[in-house]
């Protein structure tokens, strides 16, 4: 039982789905925040209306003998935001925000943004990737995962399927067998 409601981690609920493809006025942005700052950013700028995707996962930790259960962001001191330029300005007030980035390809960003969604939402336990090495793209082709697309690394004996966000040259990565692959 986690000890606060849980937040909206993306604003609005269909900024993923279609919402960064068929809005031309605003682009990604990707916020570097202060440290632990990542939650209290997102609730500001879901006050300010302005468009943004925090990844939270859930993680069970022991406090006073009790199992709590809290959503922690996925990537430590970064969230998303869909803006314009008033809305990114909107953004640097807070005095959350350590630097803000533009990444070069918009469609890429938002390819990846979802390939995490899907991951998170699938509830298959996650391994946070950070500096990835070059392999073979491959996408799922079957189960609940189907159409994700990847890297696929392989570690310790096991396949991993490695789903990144480039611009940050980090992501995230669950067991797979290599059959509910193909290459792409």
């Amino acid at each position: 039982m986690p000890i606060l409601a849980a937040e909206p981690s993306v604003y609005p609920d269909n900024l993923l789905d279609e919402l960064a493809v068929l809005d031309e006025e605003r682009r990604w942005w990707v916020i570097y925040t202060h440290a632990r700052q990542e939650k209290a950013l997102a609730r500001q700028l879901y006050a300010l209306g302005v468009h943004f995707y925090l990844p939270l996962i859930p993680k069970v930790s022991m406090i006073g003998g009790r199992r709590v259960k809290s959503l922690l962001p996925l990537f430590n001191s970064y969230i998303f935001i869909f803006a314009d330029d008033s809305e990114r300005i909107q953004a640097c007030a807070t005095q959350r925000v350590a630097h803000l980035f533009a990444p070069s390809n918009v469609q890429s960003m938002t390819r990846d943004l979802r390939n995490v969604r899907a991951l998170i939402d699938s509830g298959v336990p996650l391994t946070v990737e950070a500096r990835l090495l070059p392999g073979q793209r491959v996408r799922v082709k079957h189960g609940a995962l189907l159409g994700v697309e990847g890297v696929i690394e392989s570690r310790r004996g096991g396949d991993r399927l490695v789903v990144a966000v480039e611009f940050l040259q980090q992501g995230v990565s669950i067991l797979i067998s290599d059959f509910q692959l193909e290459p792409i």
